[in-house]
C-alpha cells in the first residue's frame, strides 16, 4: 500500500510537472536555461527546509551523490531546451520512449526476465502512447530529438539508481542540492537569452518545489517496491495524466484518441505491474 500510494502521488507530479513547463515555455514567458535554474533551486531550498524540519525526529545525514545529480541535471536542462523545438507529443514520446529503453535494458541486464502478459502489457502500453501522440510525428527537430532522448536517458539512470535508496528526502535532497551550480552555469552560458518573467519564475518555482522536489523525493520512495520493468512501465501513465490535466487547466479538448489511448495504456499497465517476475542471474 505504501508503494502504491507513493507511486499514484509521484506519477500525479511528474504530469503536474509537464503541465508547469508547457505553461512556462509555451508561451515564452521564461527562457529554457532559466527555468531550469529556478526549477531547480527552488526544488533544492524546499527539500532543504523539510530536510532541516526533519531532524528533530532523528532523521539520516544529508546523502546523495554527484552522479545522480549530474544525471538529474542532464535531464532537467536537456529537458527544458528540447522543448523549444518540439511538440509536446514528440517530446513525450521520444522521452518516455528512452526511458523505457534505459530501464528495460538495464533490468534484462541484471537478469529480470517478464512473462509473457507482462511483455504483452508493455506492448499494449507503448502502443497506447504511440496513439496518442501520433498527431506531432511529424518531421521532429534533430536537436530536439537528440535533447529529448538525453532526457529520457539521464531519467532512467537517476531512476536505476535510486531503486536501493533507504533515505529517499536526504538522497532526493543531496542530489537537488548538487545539481544547483550545474543548471547556474548553464544560466550564466545562456546570459543573452534571458527572459524571465514574474508568471514564468513562478511557474518554475512551483514545477522546482512541489511537482520536482516533493515529487522526486516520492518516487525514490515508491522505487523500493518496484522492479526496474514495473518502474519503467508506470510512467507511461504520465503522458495520459498530463492530456488530462491540460483538459482541465489549458482548455484542450476532450477526444476519442485521448479516450482509446488512456485505456491501452491503463490496461497494458495493469497486466505488467499485477504479473510477477522471475529472476535468473545472467552468468559470463
Amino acid at each position: 500500500m505504501r508503494t502504491l500510494t507513493c507511486t499514484i502521488l509521484a506519477l500525479i507530479a511528474f504530469a503536474a510537472n509537464s503541465i508547469l513547463c508547457r505553461m512556462a515555455l509555451g508561451v515564452a514567458s521564461i527562457d529554457p536555461a532559466s527555468f531550469s535554474t529556478v526549477r531547480v533551486a527552488s526544488g533544492a531550498l524546499t527539500l532543504l527546509v523539510i530536510w532541516v524540519i526533519s531532524q528533530s525526529k532523528g532523521a539520516k545525514k544529508l546523502s546523495g551523490s554527484w552522479v545522480s545529480a549530474g544525471m538529474l541535471f542532464l535531464y532537467m536542462i536537456s529537458f527544458s531546451f528540447a522543448y523549444v523545438s518540439l511538440s509536446a507529443g514528440t517530446g513525450a514520446l521520444i522521452l518516455f520512449g528512452a526511458v523505457q529503453a534505459t530501464m528495460i535494458l538495464s533490468a534484462l541486464w541484471e537478469g529480470e526476465r517478464p512473462r509473457r502478459e507482462e511483455w504483452l502489457g508493455l506492448v499494449m502500453a507503448i502502443a497506447g502512447l504511440v496513439y496518442l501522440v501520433s498527431p506531432g510525428l511529424t518531421a521532429p527537430s534533430l536537436t530536439g530529438s537528440t535533447l529529448m532522448a538525453i532526457a529520457g536517458i539521464a531519467w532512467g539512470v537517476y531512476t536505476l539508481r535510486g531503486r536501493g535508496s533507504a533515505d529517499s528526502l536526504g538522497e532526493t535532497t543531496g542530489n537537488f542540492v548538487r545539481a544547483v551550480p550545474f543548471v547556474i552555469v548553464v544560466s550564466l552560458l545562456a546570459l543573452r537569452d534571458m527572459n524571465l518573467s514574474a508568471e514564468g519564475a513562478l511557474l518554475a518555482v512551483l514545477s522546482g518545489a512541489f511537482a520536482s522536489g516533493l515529487g522526486y523525493a516520492v518516487w525514490y520512495a515508491a522505487l523500493r517496491g518496484l522492479t526496474s520493468i514495473r518502474a519503467a512501465t508506470v510512467q507511461l501513465t504520465v503522458p495520459v495524466l498530463a492530456a488530462g490535466g491540460g483538459v482541465l487547466f489549458l482548455d484542450e479538448s476532450i477526444s476519442y484518441r485521448l479516450a482509446i489511448s488512456a485505456i491501452l495504456i491503463l490496461t497494458g499497465i495493469g497486466l505488467a505491474v499485477t504479473g510477477k517476475f522471475r529472476k535468473s542471474r545472467v552468468t559470463v
